[in-house]
C-alpha cells in the first residue's frame, strides 16, 4: 500500500478529527510526506477542515 492510500484509509478509520503530526505518529510515514498527500487530497476535496488545523474525511 502506498501512502496515498495509508492515509486515506487512515482518515477513512479516523473517528473525529485530525491533525496531520497525528497522522503521521499513528501511521508511521515521514511528516513531510504526510503534508504532500494531505495537499493532494484537499486538492481532489477528499478531506475537510471542520476546524482550524484539524482535518476529517469529507462526508
Amino acid at each position: 500500500m502506498d501512502h496515498y492510500e495509508a492515509i486515506l484509509e487512515y482518515f477513512s478509520n479516523a473517528k473525529e478529527p485530525v491533525r496531520a503530526g497525528t497522522v503521521a505518529e499513528e501511521t508511521g510515514i515521514d511528516r513531510k510526506e504526510v503534508d504532500k498527500v494531505m495537499n493532494k487530497l484537499k486538492k481532489e476535496e477528499k478531506i475537510v477542515s471542520p476546524k482550524r488545523c484539524f482535518w476529517e474525511i469529507k462526508k
